[in-house]
């Protein structure tokens, strides 16, 4: 079994990770090494930051998830890594190492695109088959609707113009001054607060289409501290921050539900960092009720930036019969999904 496992490696932004997993993609060992501390400073990733930071710890890392599940690199029967879309200079230490690593092992390599992670990683933990259904991809960088007809056969039905929903979440949080990234700790605060406080606009949700817009809202929440004179405290600014959390996801819910309704499909997955935020996975799970249909989570250890969704991905894609990727393909910081 050992020569079937799966070694993936993800550096697309400013998280290392890299995974071993069993040839269906179940992880035997995920480890990430986080840099939110070092780019917290600076209240957003530093490009430069994380390319270093990746070549510095890559290497022990991958070590370290070895050892952990108990081979040599010489277990390792296919060999994949993120290749876009991402930040150059990261993408480029991993990609370059997981190559080095295929060439001198004599095995497979797998170019995944990271948003295939994403999108597939409902599905990895607990493990079940990936079936035909509608994803919903949000994080920092994007906010997607996509159609799975099969593994590597996707169809675009929706993104954002403009912010996604992550990246407006962490810029409102900066505007609030809070910890980078700012996202989660809306969420913590909006736990207290009164989500009908302030009536935030639901940007796109009668556009006719499964398009998003976060930035109208962003201006809406800096024109609202300007009225209220500055940030709030206490109870004004949870009910800031509940009503804020709220109008994203009244947004991501009722585009979902409009993409099962036009594609007919009865399952709906949502996958990515935001995907962890609580509001939005209580919401989703009421809403599909009455729709007749499932709802599947990405597990929250696989939500943000991991290399097991790598690994899972590209097993999927053995799998179902598509083969590896030449060793001459390069890494695309703009890769499109579908």
């Amino acid at each position: 079994m050992s020569a079937e496992l799966v070694l993936a490696i993800e550096t697309s932004c400013d998280e290392t990770a890299v995974a071993v997993a069993d040839p269906f993609g179940r992880p035997l060992v995920s480890r990430i090494a986080s840099q939110v501390k070092l780019h917290a400073p600076y209240g957003g990733v530093v490009p430069e930051l994380a390319s270093r930071n990746h070549s510095l710890d890559l290497r022990p890392l991958l070590e370290s998830a070895l050892a952990e599940a108990g081979i040599s690199t010489s277990g390792i029967g296919i060999v994949a890594a993120t290749s876009g879309p991402g930040l150059a200079s990261s993408l480029l230490v991993g990609d370059t190492l997981a190559k080095a690593v295929a060439v001198g092992l004599g095995r497979p390599f797998y170019s995944i695109n990271h948003m295939e992670g994403h999108l597939l990683s409902p599905f990895l933990h607990p493990y079940r088959e990936i079936p035909p259904h509608v994803g919903l991809i949000v994080s920092g960088g994007h906010t997607l609707l996509i159609e799975v007809r099969g593994v590597g056969d996707y169809r675009l039905l929706g993104s954002t113009k403009d912010d996604a929903a992550g990246e407006a979440f962490d810029k409102v949080g900066k505007l609030l001054g809070l910890p980078y990234p700012g996202g989660p700790e809306i969420a913590k605060l909006a736990v207290a607060g009164r989500r009908d406080a302030h009536a935030f606009p639901r940007s796109m949700v009668h556009s006719g289409d499964l398009e998003f817009s976060f930035s109208g809202l962003k201006t809406s929440a800096r024109v609202l501290l300007d009225r209220l004179g500055g940030v709030p405290t206490g109870e004004a600014l949870a009910d800031f921050c509940a009503s804020f959390e709220e109008a994203i996801v009244d947004i991501l819910v009722i585009k979902l539900l409009e993409a099962c309704r036009r594609t007919g499909r009865r399952i709906a997955a949502i996958s990515g960092g935001v995907s962890c935020n609580r509001r939005l996975r209580e919401r989703a799970a009421a809403a599909v009720q009455g729709e007749g249909v499932e709802l599947v989570l990405a597990d929250p250890a696989y939500s943000t930036d991991n290399a097991a969704m790598i690994a899972f991905a590209a097993a999927a894609r053995r799998r179902a019969g598509i083969g590896p990727s030449p060793l001459d393909g390069d890494i695309n910081p703009n890769l499109r999904l579908a």
